[in-house]
């Protein structure tokens, strides 16, 4: 095998990859924001009592509080299947969320996960809704110091609850609120009107993070931030790109897109808090930066608006229904909640990626249910690695039995370049020829590893994107599939108290990419070896290089190259020894004919 092809193959494919996966993307056609907005709707937060700023007044989008808000008053508390927490009765504002299933670490005494948290703390996280009225319009409407009743004192999936407040001057406000078994809360925002005339107002609703969490900004491997669907197409902006937009954007405002129904919210690697409203209601959905006085003082919004008023008449009732999703991103769940509610592309708030996407998922349902069936993700990883290993059975024995061959004739090749060492077109030449002759094809060897560089980048994105695979455990010291093995030899396996990575990470080498590496050593000896010592050399050290770089990876990726190494290995052995009997018989013929 023409090793240096093979390099060059694996350096191009991998380069391929990562640029249509990372820098690709951001040139594609995107929905452009809409160019203006409704002269009705441009002037809905002009009047409102929420103290909007001047400039997002001027945009339609929801505001922010001139004060700060209570943190403490009656809260509503919440009591589902998988979560708990509560909503404070001040504001009416969503701000307490614990997932009952999920912890912080492996360790079960660790705390809970909480996604959404209080304003006034560290991570200020959480969902609004309110009402904006037209521009001149004097009504009182409830603000973030509204405090609310509630017709119970706890929220469960079999008791919903509804918020009221009067506003003095013949409007009642509602928020009917309930909760399903899982993740998503209904909000039905109501309007008595015992006015004896016509009222318009704009319904909306928000997410707001006023801080940038540390744990995922780092990774180039999957997006966090906020997005959103409009007109079937999916939106995603970055952290770093909703503050240098929204900075230079009126009101912060760094998108904004109508559209007929769709979704808006903020993901993290694996939750989610989202807001889907009626499908059928058209509504203009925002991406707002803003300073803040709380959490790191970076507020990042998302908004929902109708694009015309509600109208109620003398006498009736008018109201707009939205899901809150908030919880953790179970691929099944989402597809469920998208075929129950019609919630476009629902499904993409798992960055599954934009062009792996067709390899991606089917490898995360075959794993799911493969863990279904033995209850561990880890024999799921090896059964699956079996199955790749069977689907590409006939070009791996095409490409062995080539590779099985030129093992045989490498001393002729040796010859031939030694003979010609000083015309290397006669020396290609005769190569290519005694190729021939024996029936090999010299790029066949980079043919399995390039068909399953794929594979290998979406089963990474498997491992480290989805929360069924978070602190999956395996055998052993292995007890996080999505993390990197936490052995490490530079600390003995934990026999000396230090941590070498504090000072490098390169200082991390656990057990399991040290067995990866001399696995990948051993496939390397049934290769032919390069004719070129400098190539020879560098191959050499290969093994090396990738036990290094792989240890920190997630130990399920590590896994599945290690078990795919032996795997290869005896394939390749059995392939190649099948292979070199012709060879080496006709050989033994010629040797005889020659006596």
């Amino acid at each position: 095998m023409d090793q240096k092809r093979l390099l060059s193959a694996i350096v191009i494919s991998l380069a391929i990859l990562l640029i249509f996966q990372f820098g690709v993307e951001r040139f594609l056609p995107h929905p452009a924001p809409s160019p203006a907005l409704t002269q009705q709707q441009a002037a809905t937060v002009t009047s409102t009592p929420q103290g909007a700023v001047a400039a997002a007044s001027a945009a339609g989008a929801p505001g922010t509080a001139q004060s700060a808000p209570a943190t403490n008053g009656p809260r509503l508390a919440i009591d589902a299947p998988k979560l708990s927490g509560s909503v404070s009765l001040t504001g009416a504002v969503f701000d307490d969320i614990v997932l009952k299933d999920y912890h912080e670490t492996t360790a079960p005494t660790s705390p809970l996960v909480q996604i959404l948290g209080r304003r006034g703390g560290d991570k200020p996280y959480f969902a609004q809704f309110g009402w904006n009225a037209p521009a001149g319009n004097k009504l009182a409407l409830p603000n973030d110091g509204t405090v609310w009743t509630a017709s119970a004192a706890t929220l469960t999936p079999a008791t919903p609850v509804t918020l009221s407040w009067k506003n003095g001057a013949g409007l009642t406000f509602q928020l009917i609120l309930a909760v399903d078994a899982n993740y998503m809360f209904t909000v039905q925002q109501a309007v008595i009107n015992g006015t004896g005339a016509p009222v318009a107002l704009f319904p909306w609703s928000r997410v707001v993070r006023d801080y940038k969490p540390v744990e995922q900004t780092s990774s180039y491997i999957l997006f966090d931030g906020p997005l959103g669907v409009f007109n079937n197409t999916l939106k995603q902006l970055g952290y770093g790109s909703l503050k240098t937009d929204g900075k230079a954007a009126a009101g912060g405002i760094a998108y904004s897109e109508t559209s007929p129904g769709g979704w808006i919210g903020i993901t993290d690697k694996y939750w989610l808090t989202a807001l889907a409203p009626d499908q059928t209601a058209n509504l203009t959905g925002y991406m707002v930066y803003r300073p803040a006085n709380d959490g790191d003082g970076n507020s990042y919004q998302t908004d929902f608006i109708t694009a015309a008023p509600l109208t109620v008449a003398p006498g009736a009732t008018a109201s707009l229904q939205t899901h809150l999703f908030t919880g953790a991103k179970v691929v099944r769940l989402l597809d469920a909640y998208q075929a129950q509610y019609g919630i476009p592309n629902f499904y993409k708030a798992v960055d599954f990626g934009h062009y792996l996407y067709v390899i991606t998922k089917p490898i995360f349902f075959c794993l799911d249910w493969l863990n279904s069936k033995i209850g561990n993700f880890g024999l799921a990883i090896l059964i699956f690695t079996v199955g790749v290993k069977l689907l590409f059975f006939p070009l791996a024995n095409y490409s062995y039995r080539s590779m099985g061959k030129m093992k045989l004739v490498a001393p002729k090749v040796k010859a031939i370049r030694e003979r010609l060492k000083d015309d290397t077109t006669k020396q290609q030449q005769e190569i290519m020829a005694l190729y021939r002759t024996e029936k090999i094809n010299p790029a066949s060897g980079c043919l399995p590893l390039l068909v399953q560089i794929p594979v290998f980048f979406s089963l990474y994105k498997v491992i480290y994107s989805t929360i069924e695979m978070r602190q999956a455990p395996f055998y052993g010291w292995i007890h996080d599939l999505s993390a990197p093995d936490p052995t490490n030899i530079f600390n003995l396996f934990g026999l000396i108290p230090f941590d070498p990575s504090g000072l490098s990470p390169f200082l991390h080498l656990g057990a399991l990419p040290i067995i990866m590496g001399v696995t990948m050593f051993l496939q390397q000896r049934l290769n032919p070896a390069p004719p070129d010592p400098v190539q020879a050399r560098m191959f050499q050290f290969m093994p090396i290089i990738f036990t290094f770089m792989l240890a920190r990876f997630p130990a399920g990726l590590v896994l599945y190259w290690t078990w795919n190494n032996l795997l290869t290995v005896c394939q390749q052995w059995l392939i190649m020894r099948r292979a070199a009997m012709p060879v080496v018989s006709r050989q033994l013929s010629v040797a005889r004919k020659s006596e």
